[in-house]
């Protein structure tokens, strides 16, 4: 369908597989949908068109009462994992209740690829940003520090924006124009050159050039 212009699916591992001319090709193996329809939301109503999809399979006891309703609503009798919104230009070229898979999608040879990346908890700027360490030897006392973050004087404070330890990972990366390998519609797999943000498992966006 030419009206979707992306959908859910999760990050199942890193493989490699041989091109037509013998090269190893690094690929990460993206499990894409099955997505089902949960709402339409449309110009008249919320002021944009997107399509609320369900992903990921969730018995309904495992589900609050208003996330029971609403899938009730659809005309379901089980929840999902994860429920997102993905922009379509008519949504009423879709109904409720229908489920979409990688047969739906028109893949091109490239795709963008958006997910979560790894938290790595909190580190420090040689891990974070590359910094360089500092002198190794006994007598050094500046090993991995920061070293000097602002003027003494004026303005007398950290500028904002400064490169800095802290929180590491757990970002929302895109990556742009992954070269597809190999599309397996039969069973929702799809091959794209290199590696994807986040670990196994992780929820992942794969958007149409």
């Amino acid at each position: 369908m030419s009206n979707l212009t992306g959908m859910m699916g999760r990050k199942v591992g890193m493989t490699q597989v041989f091109s037509e001319d013998g090269q190893v090709i690094p690929v990460t193996v993206l499990e894409v949908g099955p997505c089902t329809v949960l709402q339409k939301k449309t110009v008249k109503r919320e002021g944009y068109n997107a399509l609320q999809f369900g992903f990921s399979p969730k018995p309904l006891s495992r589900l609050k009462l208003p996330e029971q309703g609403h899938v009730k609503k659809a005309g379901l009798s089980h929840g999902f994992r994860y429920i997102r919104e993905i922009s379509v230009e008519d949504p009423d070229a879709f109904d409720v209740g229908q489920v979409l898979t990688l047969k739906d999608l028109e893949i091109s040879k490239l795709v963008d690829i958006a997910g979560v990346s790894k938290g790595r908890g909190f580190s420090g700027t040689i891990k974070r940003y590359g910094f360089s360490k500092g002198p190794m030897g006994h007598g050094s006392k500046h090993h991995r520090g920061v070293g000097s973050v602002g003027q003494s004087a004026t303005p007398s404070r950290v500028i904002k924006g400064k490169k800095m330890p802290g929180r590491m990972g757990g970002n929302r990366v895109t990556v742009k124009n992954s070269m597809v390998i190999d599309v397996r519609p039969d069973e929702n797999l799809l091959l794209v050159k290199g590696g994807v943000p986040g670990p196994i498992n992780q929820l992942v966006y794969v958007g149409l050039k």
